[in-house]
């Protein structure tokens, strides 16, 4: 199989962007799969590379990028190089991204511009949810241990210290930076409520959606999956056992496969395509 690779594709937005698109050479046009990473994520994360070539042997053109306010930078993707747009990133922001890279990849000549699915990984599921309600290209939408609810902001005596300081640090438990998030984002939230209500969202989609959650997951219940599947009408709800929130993946990734527990997500996201109009290479 002739596996092609672009790497580092800069994209326009209000701060530009890098994608990574993988995809087989054919003849026939590809159902386009955009990954949407989460809180702290990077379009080169872990296994996502992985992930990608796998989605791409079984017939998919599959992209996967960095959200402009993620950190990362064009000169350094793989990295929190830019920690001032880490703190001035907002859902906003992240819709306006996502809306990019669908424009920009629905019109490349490989891709079926009639088939678009979105896939979404923690805060990135959220985010897919909204956009695929928007999005009247969006035919199919898979979540993997999403969040429910974009309210996931500090609380309490926490909430007003943020409110009073205008900024409030996480500690990068890998790299060990001081990730800013700026007053800013709460504010874009509360002027966009309606359009940022995840459930409401869920009950405005009609197409079909399959949320996958491990069992085990440390970060974010399996609760929020289970909402996204009552709340949403055409969808399926699958656990993967013994899974954790990033399905037994870790960053750096040394092996040159997939962990268990992702393989067994990615063999369940191909075969809920099958089932829905795609067959397949």
């Amino acid at each position: 199989m002739n596996l092609i690779k672009q790497k580092n594709i800069v994209l326009k937005g209000e701060k530009d962007f890098l994608a990574d698109a993988i995809f087989h050479k054919t003849e026939n046009q590809l159902p386009l799969i955009i990954f949407v990473h989460g809180y702290k994520g990077y379009k080169d994360w872990g296994v996502w590379e992985l992930m990608g070539v796998k989605f791409a042997k079984a017939g998919f053109y599959f992209v996967k990028f960095n959200m402009s306010h993620n950190g990362t930078t064009i000169e350094d993707p793989n990295n929190f190089a830019d920690l001032e747009a880490f703190g001035q990133n907002n859902f906003s922001k992240e819709l306006a991204d996502l809306e990019v890279v669908i424009d920009y990849f629905k019109n490349q000549k490989e891709v079926d511009s009639n088939n678009i699915i979105l896939i979404g990984h923690s805060r990135g599921g959220g985010v897919s949810v909204i956009k695929s309600s928007e999005n009247k290209n969006i035919t199919k939408l898979i979540t993997l241990a999403s969040i429910s609810t974009l309210d996931r902001f500090p609380k309490n005596e926490d909430f007003e210290n943020w409110k009073k300081d205008g900024v409030y640090y996480i500690e990068h438990a890998r790299t060990k930076q001081q990730l800013p998030h700026y007053f800013q984002f709460f504010e874009d939230y509360e002027n966009n409520k309606e359009r940022f209500d995840v459930e409401n969202s869920c009950k405005n989609l009609i197409i079909p959606s399959l949320f996958i959650h491990g069992s085990a997951d440390e970060a974010v219940e399996s609760k929020h999956s289970e909402n996204l599947h009552h709340w949403t009408n055409n969808s399926q709800f699958e656990i993967i056992e013994n899974a954790g929130h990033t399905f037994g993946a870790k960053e750096p990734w040394e092996s040159d496969s997939l962990s268990k527990e992702l393989s067994e997500a990615v063999e369940i996201c191909i075969d809920f395509l099958k089932e829905n109009n795609f067959q397949g290479k």
